[in-house]
Parts: C-alpha cells; sequence; structure tokens
C-alpha cells in the first residue's frame, strides 16, 4: 500500500464500520471504550494480561462498579472478544493502549507497561493499523519512548501504520459525562497520524478536540490533572486555616460560588487519591528536571494534600479528648475506602492513609464501605467491611466520614453517633456532634 491508499482504506474501513478495533488494557479506560466501540457497531478484541479478566468477559461478567460488579452482565452490542494472545492484534484495524502508569519506588515514572504492549504488538504490526496511545505520562512518551518499540525497519509511521497519542478523560461514577460527551483531545506524529485519529475517534465521540503534536496533547493532560491537584491543595490549606480561626470553609466555598465568573468551587477532603491526582504531578516534575527546572508550586499542593490525613486524626484525637476518652483503645467506624464517592477504586485512596494512622496510635478500625468487599493495607493487614447500620454507628466512640457514599444514613448516622468527624460537609458544623476535619 501507498502511503495515501493505508490512510484511505483505514479511513472507509473505520466510517463504514467494518474496522475492528483492539483495546490492550481492559481496566477503568480500556473496558468503557470497548463497550463504547461496541455500541456503536464495531466489533472489539479486547486485549489483557489478567486472565480473570479474560475469563470474566469472555463469560460477560463484569469486574468494577463504574461498568458493572463482577454478578452483573457486561453486555456487549457486537462481536467482542477478550484474549491474553496479542497474535491476535494482526487482526485489528486499530490498536488503543489503555494501560496504567504507575509512579515507581522513588516516585519516578513507570512507563513499563505501555513499553511492554508495544513490545507485544510489534511483531504482528501491519500496514493500515492506527495505534493509539491513552495512557497519561510525561511530554515524549510517544515519540521519544513509545514509538521505538514500536515500529519496525519494514514500517514507515506516517506512511504504513499512524500513531496518535489521545490522553483519556474518565470521570468514574460520574454519570453526566459519558465518553461520548466528553470533548476528546486527539493528536498524532506526522499530519497522516492527526487525520487517522480523527477517524478512529470521530464516530464515537461527538466533539474532537485536534492539537499539533503528541507533546502537547500529553501535557495537556498533566496540566487538567495538575490544576485540580493544585487547587485541592489550595482549598485544603484553607480549610486547616479556617478550622484555627473558627470558620466554616464549605459556608466559605459555597458563598465564593455565587460569583458569575473568575472562581471555580474545588472542596476540602481527606486528601487526594485514584489514578491520576496523586500520580500524574510527579510525571511532569521528573521530566522538568531533565530541563533544569524545579516544579515547585506543584509540589507545595502536593505535600499540603498528603499532610490531610495527620490532619484529620489530629482532629479526631481532639474531638475524643474533648469526649474524656483517648484515641488508644477507642473504637472508630471509618465510612468509605474507595478515592471518591459512589464508585469502589480505593487506589492511592487517603481513607487507607487515615486508616493505618488512626492504627498506629492504638486506635480501633471499624470499616464500612458498601462497594469494597476487602481492603488491604500496606502492612498486609485485611479489613472486611461491615454495614453501617444503626447497632454499628451507636457502638463506636467515633465516626470519620472519608468517603462520603450516597448509600449511607446520614441522618441515622447523625442521630447514632456519639461523636462525627466529618471531613466531606455532609453536616452542619453547627452540630455538637460534629468536628470538621
Amino acid at each position: 500500500m501507498t502511503g495515501n491508499a493505508a490512510l484511505a482504506g483505514l479511513t472507509a474501513r473505520m466510517a463504514d464500520r467494518t474496522a475492528r478495533i483492539g483495546i490492550i488494557g481492559l481496566g477503568y479506560v480500556g473496558l468503557p471504550l470497548a463497550l463504547r466501540f461496541s455500541e456503536i457497531g464495531y466489533s472489539v478484541v479486547g486485549f489483557d494480561v489478567d486472565p480473570g479478566k479474560v475469563t470474566d468477559l469472555n463469560a460477560r461478567q463484569g469486574y468494577t462498579r463504574y461498568v458493572g460488579n463482577r454478578t452483573e452482565e457486561v453486555r456487549f452490542a457486537s462481536p467482542f472478544v477478550a484474549t491474553d494472545d496479542f497474535a491476535l492484534s494482526a487482526e485489528c484495524d486499530a490498536l488503543v493502549l489503555c494501560v496504567p502508569t504507575p509512579l515507581g519506588k522513588y516516585h519516578d515514572p513507570d512507563i513499563g507497561y505501555i513499553l511492554d504492549a508495544a513490545r507485544s504488538i510489534r511483531p504482528h504490526l501491519r500496514s493500515g493499523q492506527v495505534v493509539a496511545l491513552e495512557s497519561t505520562t510525561y511530554p515524549g512518551t510517544t515519540e521519544e519512548d513509545m514509538l521505538p518499540e514500536l515500529m519496525r525497519p519494514d514500517l514507515e509511521v506516517g506512511r504504513d501504520v499512524f500513531v496518535v497519542y489521545s490522553p483519556e478523560r474518565e470521570d468514574p461514577g460520574n454519570a453526566q459525562f459519558d465518553i461520548r460527551r466528553i470533548p476528546k483531545v486527539v493528536s498524532g506524529v506526522t499530519p497522516a497520524c492527526l487525520a487517522a485519529a480523527q477517524a478512529l475517534y470521530g464516530p464515537a465521540v461527538d466533539t474532537l478536540v485536534p492539537v499539533a503534536s503528541t507533546r502537547v496533547a500529553e501535557m495537556t493532560k498533566l496540566l487538567e490533572n495538575i490544576h485540580r491537584a493544585v487547587n485541592i491543595g489550595l482549598v485544603n490549606e484553607m480549610k486547616t486555616l479556617a478550622d484555627r480561626m473558627g470558620i466554616d470553609i464549605f459556608d466559605v466555598i459555597r458563598a465564593a460560588a455565587t460569583k458569575p465568573f473568575g472562581f471555580t468551587a474545588f472542596y476540602p477532603g481527606p486528601g487526594v487519591g485514584g489514578h491520576c491526582i496523586p500520580v500524574d504531578p510527579f510525571y511532569l516534575t521528573w521530566k522538568a528536571r531533565e530541563y533544569g527546572l524545579h516544579t515547585r508550586f506543584i509540589e507545595l499542593a502536593g505535600e499540603i494534600n498528603r499532610y490531610m490525613p495527620d490532619f484529620i486524626v489530629e482532629k479526631l484525637m481532639d474531638a475524643l479528648n474533648g469526649a474524656r476518652k483517648p484515641l488508644n483503645g477507642a473504637r472508630v467506624l471509618v465510612l468509605g475506602a474507595s478515592f471518591k464517592k459512589n464508585i469502589d477504586d480505593v487506589r492511592e485512596s487517603p481513607s487507607l492513609l487515615v486508616i493505618e494512622r488512626i492504627l498506629a496510635k492504638g486506635g480501633e478500625v471499624i470499616l464500612a464501605d458498601p462497594y469494597v468487599s476487602e481492603l488491604t493495607l500496606e502492612d498486609g493487614r485485611v479489613l472486611t467491611p461491615v454495614a453501617a447500620d444503626a447497632a454499628t454507628v451507636a457502638g463506636c466512640d467515633a465516626v470519620v466520614i472519608a468517603t462520603d457514599h450516597d448509600a449511607f444514613d446520614y441522618e441515622m448516622i447523625g442521630r447514632e453517633a456519639a461523636l462525627i468527624v466529618d471531613t466531606r460537609g455532609r453536616f452542619p458544623a453547627s452540630d455538637p456532634k460534629v468536628t470538621r476535619a
């Protein structure tokens, strides 16, 4: 095939929906994307190295509350198969990499999953395919790191194979914005690659946002998440100051949010968690060192957010002291283990840090979370959540609202709890039982 013919053929197959889509990584990003492409009529192959996921999905069973838990059926509208055999990637017209990008031991970026995925599909790459990376990473990853591991000498990027970067914009648990409705940033290594990105994502997403380069797209994703991390750090610092001054920070935020311009409301909590906000800033601070820069503002926000679990436990100790009870030996009910409400994702959740600090000071932790079946702490201890019923609430010396799932009965909790340490603003600060943290 010539370059124009390869792109024309790919574009035609995407347009008439005869293209086969391969999704590499069937987690919180990959599985919803696979469902979306299936919904609009494409045949989909899902690749994952976890045999449990492959087995579950071939049996049409999900494994996350975001798309259905293990007892719920996952419905694909068109042919779908899950596999760990990357030879099947040769049968796909598009390959979308949705693999994790965690941090290493010393908070350095770990792009090993991206490079492994590229190496896995390299032997099976053929002319007329588009390879898209969606994983969050630092600027330069697509072209400087992934591309050399992906391409073979007999294939030319932009002529035979089209390599693109389009960062995921998932918000688990947010029913208002799904893949179709969230504008999607797209970029390509060459202009032909960008055209392939538009052909790939155009049928699935209402609004595409083309940008000049993959580096721009990579930096865009980091800016989005760093913007949140910095503003959460700011409001968490404001919370500690407002607490010292006897001011309810939630009242302040509600009043400030009435300004119709120049202000966006961010809310305090026990810190930051999840796959992006605690991780992504380190990708940019690491890359910045290559250019001799120190991202002080970003790192300061991270320090503030990491302090919040300690602040919460200090407020818990103060509340218990007011009732003439030490934390050592106290029964503390922690509500919520996931990093945000109404989902089951506990990755980097500040709730874990709150629990670990309570245990370190001799407190007994009872955990309630309707979305989590068990929680493994860093020291290997396993907590099995219980129901947050009236007897459980009344039987504890204090209740800490770490994650404010809507499933909790807050009216009952307010009635039965001896003390409430509220990190989410669910209860009025004027309630004598309530300590804001």
